[in-house]
């Protein structure tokens, strides 16, 4: 018992000291970053995205070939499917674009960085820096962070570009899904503040947590092969995880979004409530109620409330 709780004990105290060291390396860093040269930051953001760039489309691609099959089939049953183009949108700027990119600039960019500043430090170079007067963080790490901090927004839209045009792809030229339909509704549903400014805040935060994690795994590695490889693990598994770890959207967020992604039909102004989503149409009895909650859905077939509900053999 007492070898239980000792081992317990050096873990959590470890595990302080760790956090409390990755928390001085941060503002070290963060206070040092006037000293970067623009050609070292220019080589370093060639670097991370290019390398980056080729796994991010390929990824984006798929993903949005899944999204808007999957996607479609979901809709068509609730005769919805002109709706695909929003889905499709809003999953990947909102939510997929900056969590999938994370998880690929992690695994590619930050294993990369985080080898070469441990073998750096495995060979002596940052403390020859050191000894001949120059400051390893401002020529070495400060670079690597900037132009991590600048690729990652840039690689988040790729995705969530490349994965619309796929959706787009398997839906509209594969399915034959209206094209005019869907891209008017994902114009007029995706808000740039909310919507798109979102996700461009979510890839600069996750292109911060991954290039600090990254850069403080490598230079505090032991100077040893099993140092490296070990730093490198830590990367992705650390970093990995602080991608997915993020708040969920807000209820009334969700609501909202849901409802929208429900629309049958565009050029139309909603108003949503906790349990349906109306559509207002300039005819008084064009009036059309869409349930927008998984309990309305479950009661679609008995509610009077989804009376309007589309035919699904209309087609």
């Amino acid at each position: 018992m007492r070898k239980l709780l000792t081992a317990i004990g050096r873990f959590v105290v470890g595990l302080f000291c760790r956090v409390g060291r990755f928390g001085i390396f941060s503002w070290t860093l963060l206070m040092r970053l006037g000293g970067a040269r623009l050609s070292h930051v220019v080589q370093q953001i060639h670097f991370i995205g290019n390398y980056s760039l080729l796994i991010i489309a390929v990824s984006g691609l798929f993903v949005g070939f899944v999204l808007g099959l999957q996607g479609y089939y979901v809709l068509v049953t609730y005769g919805s499917e002109q709706a695909l183009g929003t889905m499709v949108a809003l999953s990947l700027v909102r939510e997929l674009g900056p969590a999938v990119t994370a998880l690929l600039f992690a695994g590619r960019a930050g294993t990369a960085l985080t080898a070469e500043i441990g073998l750096m430090r495995a060979g002596e170079q940052l403390a020859a820096m050191e000894m001949m007067g120059v400051d390893p963080v401002r020529r070495v790490l400060a670079p690597r962070f900037i132009g991590a901090f600048v690729a990652m927004p840039v690689l988040a839209t790729i995705f969530s570009a490349v994965g619309i045009m796929g959706a787009w792809f398997v839906g509209v030229e594969m399915i034959g899904t209206d094209g005019g339909a869907f891209w008017s509704q994902m114009q007029s549903a995706v808000d740039v503040w909310h919507d798109i400014g979102n996700g461009f805040i979510k890839s600069v935060v996750f292109g911060v947590a991954v290039a600090l994690v990254a850069l403080f795994n490598g230079y505090a590695a032991r100077p040893t092969p099993e140092g490296v490889s070990r730093a490198t693990t830590s990367t992705v598994v650390v970093a990995s995880v602080t991608s997915v770890s993020r708040p969920p959207m807000t209820p009334a967020r969700a609501t909202a979004r849901s409802g929208v992604a429900m629309t049958v039909m565009s050029g139309t102004s909603w108003r949503s409530s906790p349990s349906s989503v109306v559509r207002r149409s300039p005819s008084a009895a064009a009036r059309t109620t869409i349930c927008a909650t998984p309990s309305a859905f479950l009661s679609l077939s008995r509610s009077k409330a989804c009376s309007g509900w589309p035919n699904r053999n209309r087609m």
